[in-house]
């Protein structure tokens, strides 16, 4: 493990340094990034195809009231290990976040996801209920809500008859090119200009170079994309579930969300019990568009 200064961007101030961890998952190796404070110690999840980055405004928030912060990038992703041939699935990711909380010997934690990362957050707290202390959602999705509706980078993975296609633009530079840069124009549609000075300046470097980087975070944003809408499935059979829950569930929302919209979050809270739903003017990464305010309700009822 090695110790370092959090990588930000322009305007934050500095904060506290953070341990990095290589924690073995199935042969491979996860990167972790862990920072110094109390707990219950907040675990962050991203989504796809994006990493922990997506934290880094938040982060400083968090470390700054004292609390114990973990971030790691499941594997494929980010600065994890990414084996080729590798079997990709939700699962997996659940499982990531196991390996996470059992190597640094977490007690309590409070998951929080967004985006695809939901999945394993909801899933852990289903199965280690007794092990958390407050579920944190951030403009995610689960079971298969009415209004639900994919980003088109990810629906055209899903769709069966298009996998052929959807592979050879994959494994096309140029092509895939083209289909992150409609993809994140889609992203500033309707959308402030300080929400589309964050996708310019943080979110398409962070996506373009996951795809980029060698070797990419291409297959395992495929593997899942494809496997989505079978786990949306899945996971209709676990809603019932979260009416069980006996402790806190926080669900934050970007309303410019272009995709989840605040119709998802609502059939979300309706789902668990005792969720607490608040709306921001934010886009589909509260997280980086009003990290303050995000972070104030991630620390209530701790």
């Amino acid at each position: 493990m090695t110790e370092n200064s959090l990588l930000q961007d322009p305007g934050l101030q500095p904060t506290s340094s953070f341990v990095e961890h290589r924690v073995p998952r199935d042969g491979s190796k996860l990167y972790v990034r862990e920072y110094p404070g109390v707990g219950p110690t907040f675990v962050l999840m991203h989504g796809f195809p994006d990493n922990l980055h997506i934290y880094d405004r938040l982060i400083p928030i968090l470390v700054g009231a004292g609390r114990h912060v973990v971030a790691f990038d499941f594997l494929g992703f980010g600065a994890s290990d990414k084996p080729t041939g590798y079997n990709y699935t939700f699962e997996q990711q659940l499982g990531d976040l196991e390996a996470v909380v059992e190597f640094l010997k977490l007690g309590q934690i409070v998951p929080v996801g967004h985006d695809a990362g939901g999945f394993a957050a909801i899933d852990y707290v289903l199965s280690n209920p007794q092990r958390v202390s407050k579920l944190c959602l951030l403009n995610t999705f689960y079971g298969d809500a009415p209004m639900l509706r994919l980003p088109e980078l990810v629906e055209l993975f899903a769709v069966p008859d298009l996998r052929a296609l959807a592979i050879a633009i994959a494994t096309d530079p140029k092509q895939m090119a083209f289909l992150l840069t409609f993809q994140q124009s889609r992203f500033k549609i309707d959308a402030s200009q300080a929400q589309i000075d964050t996708v310019e300046s943080v979110l398409a470097p962070l996506i373009n170079d996951n795809f980029a980087q060698q070797p990419s975070a291409g297959p395992a944003f495929a593997a899942l994309a494809i496997s989505v809408r079978a786990q949306i499935q899945l996971n209709n059979k676990h809603l019932p579930q979260l009416k069980e829950l006996t402790f806190p569930t926080t669900i934050i929302w970007g309303k410019g969300d272009a995709y989840l919209d605040t119709g998802v979050a609502e059939d979300l809270a309706a789902h668990i019990k005792g969720a607490s739903l608040h709306v921001l003017d934010a886009g589909h990464w509260p997280q980086l568009d009003l990290p303050e305010e995000v972070g104030r309700y991630l620390l209530t009822d701790l």
